[in-house]
């Protein structure tokens, strides 16, 4: 973690090591091609899910906008930020490769069951919690569009 010092290279005092990035240089689920792709907004069918049988759709619109046909993996990650424990801030639930030519689209869907929500608490059981979750999809887990779902039981 940084030391909270400012860098100054006239003050032998400062940190030099630890006041840059710590960001990776790739991030999770990163990968090249030979074109480009854009993502529309990423659209769920409701914004609030009730009980064990609920089911939440997350769509999103992909578009080839490079000169060369190319496969790109849709990335569906999800986030729980108030579990009773502590929690990745995204995890990687789903994946669709999906291959498009040049200029076409293609809508990508996700269904997510309560079953995607499951981790195991501190009594090492595996349950779900309800409350407000965070999805995501994208290219990589950095460049993601996201929405806010809340799952009631």
């Amino acid at each position: 973690k940084k030391t909270g010092r400012p860098m100054n290279p006239d003050d032998h005092f400062t940190s030099k090591y630890l006041d840059i990035t710590n960001d990776p240089l790739y991030p999770f689920g990163y990968g090249l091609s030979y074109t480009t792709f854009s993502y529309g907004d990423l659209q769920l069918d409701k914004t609030s899910v009730q009980g064990e049988n609920g089911v939440l759709t997350a769509s999103v619109q992909v578009t080839n906008t490079g000169k060369l046909e190319g496969e790109e993996v849709v990335q569906l990650y999800i986030g729980d930020p108030a579990a009773s424990i502590s929690r990745p801030m995204k995890e990687l639930k789903n994946f669709q490769k999906i291959s498009l030519k040049p200029g076409e689209s293609r809508k990508v869907s996700f269904m997510i069951t309560p079953e995607d929500l499951k981790f195991y608490n501190s009594a090492l059981e595996y349950i779900w919690e309800p409350g407000l979750f965070n999805i995501y999809v994208g290219t990589n887990s950095r460049d993601v569009k996201s929405a806010q779902v809340t799952w009631n039981k």
